[in-house]
């Protein structure tokens, strides 16, 4: 079984605390059978402090890193590069290929101790100026929700730790555990990682009407062309306020969401079904073989074949 131990420090933030167990404790094998292990430590097995007025107990120190196939770091108050410094030994202690996840601003560890040094990573978007200041070494990249760097996983703040949890389950193991973890969790079972972490949009108003029921009656509908014009019409408004309600709902244009939750399901059928790549091509809108291959492959860089095979065998 997947071991993965979360790393407390003092000043930890609890709700981050307890992401990794709840994501990875509801990911179930076909059986029901647990796939991760998730046991918390902190430094000297001792009690941690925390951002908060309580302070939280552990079971175990220092020894349970040697352990870990995977060590999350989730974040924790800091004032300057002084208060992260990591114990000399906390990563040699790691096993050789050790997979290490830092939730919000524990990336700021990650980049003291060098483990960022010429990666791709994000952090909160309030500490990317910062970040950029002292660690120029990082390729930091405060858009985004989460990166991806292979053996090294950084995510923005707070629920972007759910959505990194949850893309390193679909990574682990596909989507349909992936969206059964989420649909125990009540949390959405995918956000793309590329997405923008922080969207400046005014709340509606309660005569505002809003796009989410369109977005669902377009979800239903992938097969189908759902032009622009189609859209604002369901959404009884004019294309222009249709747009621009949209965008500031979602963060990104009707256009591409619409591709993005295309390429989610021809994904998810890749995974989870027998079908042709033309039969998925219709399934989901994009047409024909050739333009689901072009657009997999520019959003994750494989062919479709390719992508089945990862999950399929």
């Amino acid at each position: 079984m997947h071991r993965v131990v979360v790393l407390a420090l003092d000043n930890v933030f609890p709700f981050e605390l307890g992401i990794p167990a709840r994501i990875f404790g509801a990911a179930r094998g076909p059986a029901g059978e647990r796939l991760y292990e998730v046991v918390t430590c902190s430094l000297d097995g001792g009690p941690v402090t925390t951002s908060e007025d309580f302070a939280i107990a552990v079971k175990h120190g220092a020894e349970a890193l040697a352990t870990a196939d995977t060590l999350v770091i989730p974040p924790f108050l800091w004032e300057s590069t002084d208060t992260v410094e990591p114990p000399a030994d906390l990563f040699a202690r790691l096993r050789p290929g050790t997979r290490v996840v830092s939730i919000c601003t524990a990336a700021v560890l990650l980049a003291v101790a060098g483990v960022l040094d010429g990666r791709r990573a994000t952090t909160h978007w309030m500490e990317a100026e910062r970040c950029r200041s002292l660690f120029p070494q990082v390729k930091w990249d405060a858009d985004v929700l989460f990166v991806d760097d292979g053996d090294v996983l950084t995510s923005a703040g707070v629920a972007a730790g759910v959505d990194l949890c949850m893309h390193i389950v679909r990574r682990d193991h596909g989507s349909e555990v992936a969206n059964r973890a989420a649909r125990h969790c009540v949390v959405p079972p995918w956000r793309d990682g590329g997405q923008a972490q922080y969207i400046e949009r005014p709340v509606p108003g309660p005569s505002t009407a809003a796009t989410a029921a369109t977005r669902d009656w377009a979800l239903q509908r992938l097969e189908h062309p759902l032009p622009l014009t189609e859209l604002a019409r369901h959404a009884r408004m004019s294309v222009r306020t249709f747009s621009r309600r949209f965008r500031q709902e979602v963060g990104t244009s009707p256009g591409d969401w619409l591709i993005r939750q295309r390429i989610e399901l021809a994904r998810h059928l890749l995974e989870a079904s027998d079908l042709s790549m033309d039969q998925i091509a219709h399934r989901t809108g994009l047409g024909t073989s050739a333009s689901l291959r072009q657009h997999l492959h520019a959003t994750i860089g494989v062919s479709p074949l390719a992508y089945r095979r990862t999950f399929r065998g």
